[in-house]
């Protein structure tokens, strides 16, 4: 299992994504987007993986990062429609 951060345009986007990883059985929380990283809205949902689960992320996610401890890594970000 890995953990992931994805950061989101709104918060309502996170907040969908949290509930959908929870459902799955993952481990998540939301939290304030760590400052080495930025957000449109500010939230962020840290969670644990076997895989960046881009399929469970709300439709208005921004980014997802690989996270060691407090190193972060972008992984994927979202295409602009």
């Amino acid at each position: 299992m890995s953990e992931y951060i994805a950061t989101f345009h709104t918060h309502l986007s996170a907040l969908l994504t949290f509930e959908a990883l929870r459902g799955r059985g993952m481990e998540a929380r939301m939290m304030p987007v760590p400052r080495a990283l930025s957000s449109s809205c500010g939230t962020c949902v840290r969670y644990t993986a076997p895989y960046a689960c881009q399929d469970l992320l709300d439709r208005d996610w921004e980014a997802v990062y690989g996270c060691r401890g407090e190193d972060y890594t972008c992984l994927y970000t979202a295409e602009e429609p």
